[in-house]
């Protein structure tokens, strides 16, 4: 059975697991005058045979799953005739591939020789045998931690504890494994950002004002170095998240005080929807209307009072994101400020406050916290947008801060080094995980600024 099949049955087991432990746990209290008499209610037996019959099957299956390839690839690779037995990781992986297209019929087995037609059929049993066993293992798990569960259904049994344990273990590791995968992420960055600088200068990509890794296949080409400064992208970054946020943030929280303080309940109701669809257009969407639409109308109007602008400029860029990302600056610090204490309000407005007033005065401070959230929320969207860049503001690495120009930023340029069939041990490739770190840790540093002053404005209203 396949995996995606034995979920819902390990799901159907501890529904029934559930049911039959919830009614014993009934049935034994009854004679004993009621639930009262039990440790726990019933409904915790229930529970505790639900986890019972559930966890113990899903980790062996997890577990399963997860090395059943390897272990399975090992087995074939290890019966193969001497002369086939791969002696790198790239052969193994195309001999690993020819044998699993015969197995999978898409490759004649006349064509290849014996001994991979002998895995291949190899491989099938192998495969075969594990799904077999994998299925009868599972079952029989949950069977028997559903009826291990169902005889531990005892009066002088507190249930309660055992199944709140239980839980607070499964949010452990449910934050554990958030924190690992971030930690993981950042430590296989930086492992990457590390070669990449035992090819390229710590100087030159930090202080190189070109950026161009195009380098040669051979030393004797023209170019063969590149050039991996990284000013121009983020200078490009910083501008165009600049121009989205100087859009964004008046608008959006205009929006947002209009919506939550002055607009009656039929305006909010029609635009406070009509705002939010924005968030949901596609990138792609906008990245059109940049480029068939904003970038020709900044050009043709810099034409006419005499200013030289480009086809594609940081402007046309900046302003179509901003318009993407108004929503997360208004809808955020619309929730923000409905949830400001009416009491403020009205202690306000009866010390002869105007409403104006009570906003500026009252309402805004204490809503500063969570609009500094939205704006950073805003400006993060802003600085990892991709599409938007690539077909408003270009490809060049220019370093300019004028938004007529054209420039380009950190994410188009990651993921224009990752595109296609790259090796990833050349200067070119690594220089993306480079580019990665330093934008992680720009990042990190505005979520401190924004805690720095979130913390700043709470301790006042706490």
């Amino acid at each position: 059975m396949q995996t995606a099949n034995l979920l819902p049955l390990i799901l159907v087991l501890a529904l029934v697991a559930y049911g039959l432990a919830y009614m014993r746990s009934r049935a034994v209290a009854a004679p004993l005058g009621g639930i009262r008499n039990l440790k726990a209610l019933p409904f915790y037996y229930a529970a505790r045979a639900s986890l019972w019959c559930g966890i113990p099957a899903l980790i062996v299956l997890a577990a399963w799953v997860g090395f059943e390839g390897r272990v399975i690839q090992g087995i074939v690779l290890a019966t193969l005739p001497p002369e086939l037995i791969p002696t790198s990781p790239g052969q193994a992986s195309l001999t690993l591939s020819q044998i699993s297209n015969v197995a999978a019929g898409k490759l004649n087995p006349d064509f290849v020789p014996e001994g991979i037609a002998g895995a291949a059929s190899l491989l099938e049993t192998l495969r075969s045998n594990s799904a077999t066993f994998k299925t009868v293992l599972v079952l029989l798990i949950a069977v028997l931690g559903g009826t291990f569960a169902w005889f531990r259904v005892m009066p002088q049994v507190n249930a309660r504890v055992s199944v709140e344990a239980t839980l607070r273990r499964i949010f452990f590791v449910c934050a554990a494994v958030a924190v690992l995968t971030t930690v993981g992420i950042v430590f296989s960055v930086i492992l990457e950002t590390i070669r990449f600088f035992g090819k390229v200068s710590f100087v030159d990509f930090f202080f190189g004002a070109n950026w161009s890794p195009q380098t040669a296949l051979r030393a004797d080409q023209v170019g063969a170095d590149g050039s991996f400064g990284m000013i121009p992208l983020f200078t490009g970054t910083l501008l165009i998240s600049a121009i989205a946020l100087l859009v964004a943030v008046p608008v959006g929280l205009l929006s947002a005080i209009y919506l939550s303080e002055y607009a009656n309940k039929k305006v909010r109701a029609i635009a406070k929807p009509l705002l939010e669809m924005l968030s949901g257009v596609p990138t792609v969407v906008y990245g059109f209307f940049a480029a068939l639409t904003v970038a020709p109308f900044i050009r043709d109007l810099a034409e006419t009072i005499g200013l030289e602008a480009s086809s594609q400029s940081a402007l046309a860029a900046g302003l179509v994101m901003g318009i993407m990302i108004i929503p997360f600056v208004s809808s955020l610090s619309d929730d923000v400020i409905n949830a400001v204490p009416q009491t403020l309000r009205d202690g306000s407005l009866a010390l002869g406050a105007t409403q104006s007033e009570t906003m500026k005065n009252v309402i805004f401070p204490a809503a500063l916290p969570g609009i500094m959230g939205g704006i950073l929320l805003a400006a993060s969207r802003a600085i990892g947008e991709t599409m938007i860049v690539v077909m408003a503001a270009g490809l060049a690495a220019n370093l300019t801060a004028n938004p007529l120009e054209t420039v380009t930023t950190v994410t188009v340029q990651i993921a224009t080094l990752l595109v296609g069939d790259q090796e990833f041990d050349s200067a070119k490739t690594l220089a993306a995980f480079a580019l990665g770190l330093m934008l992680f840790i720009v990042t990190l540093i505005l979520n401190v600024i924004a805690l720095k002053i979130v913390r700043k404005y709470r301790e006042q209203y706490d």
